[in-house]
């Protein structure tokens, strides 16, 4: 299992939010880039990052930033947030992206996605409130269920899935792991927990599943409630 340290970024700052809202953001750091190189030094083989304002956008926004990290850290990146074309993809794929994550498009043009995975390594991002997906950067819930999206993807050639319970995220209350799993179940995909991760039981309790292939932390390390040192050892002997 992958631990995937997480980076948001907004307004070229390095921050957190809670419950996906951008008015809840706590800023981190002024140079994200400093912050993507300590999660290598830890010992990271992973960066997940979130362009937030590009999420709302549907375009990207904070690429300065982005070419910041890339330039100075050897980390392999997986990165989402407003990413709703081609051109995009490729424009980050040149860049040096390893992964490029579509949410908000999954659900509203799966034919494309389907597509784009034939040329490029895509993670598809399903955010889930009350079982539902959420779009536009969680400020709208769809009437899809998330385990329906997710079985839609069960043979579409996609990287991994990343399911973010949005009732979690930024919350430090602990994964949901129950609905990691049922993604997991219904898309027969590698399936990466977010939203809600405090320590290192969480990490545990994804670890003893076995069926869980990465989680994305965040604020339990902003937060000092998780040791990334820790964790990563935890991972590495199991």
């Amino acid at each position: 299992m992958d631990i995937l340290p997480a980076i948001d970024l907004k307004d070229g700052l390095a921050v957190r939010l809670t419950h996906g809202l951008m008015d809840t953001a706590k800023i981190y750091s002024n140079e994200p880039w400093q912050v993507a190189k300590q999660f290598e030094d830890m010992g990271s083989k992973w960066l997940h990052l979130v362009d937030l304002n590009g999420a709302f956008a549907g375009e990207p926004k904070n690429i300065d930033q982005i070419e910041k990290i890339r330039q100075n850290c050897n980390l392999k990146l997986e990165l989402g947030g407003g990413i709703r074309d081609e051109d995009t993809i490729r424009r980050y794929c040149d860049l040096g992206i390893q992964r490029v994550i579509l949410g908000s498009i999954a659900l509203k043009n799966p034919e494309f996605v389907k597509k784009m995975c034939k040329s490029y390594s895509i993670v598809v991002g399903i955010d889930a409130i009350d079982g539902y997906v959420a779009v536009e950067g969680w400020a709208q819930k769809s009437t899809m269920k998330a385990t329906d999206l997710a079985k839609d993807f069960a043979n579409a050639g996609v990287d991994a899935i990343i399911c973010t319970d949005v009732g979690k995220d930024g919350t430090l209350s602990g994964v949901n792991v129950d609905f990691t799993l049922e993604i997991a179940r219904a898309s027969g995909v590698d399936t990466i927990a977010s939203g809600g991760v405090k320590d290192m039981n969480d990490i545990q309790l994804l670890l003893d599943t076995k069926e869980v292939s990465g989680v994305i932390v965040g604020k339990a390390y902003y937060e000092g409630t998780l040791d990334l040192m820790d964790a990563f050892k935890l991972v590495n002997t199991n």
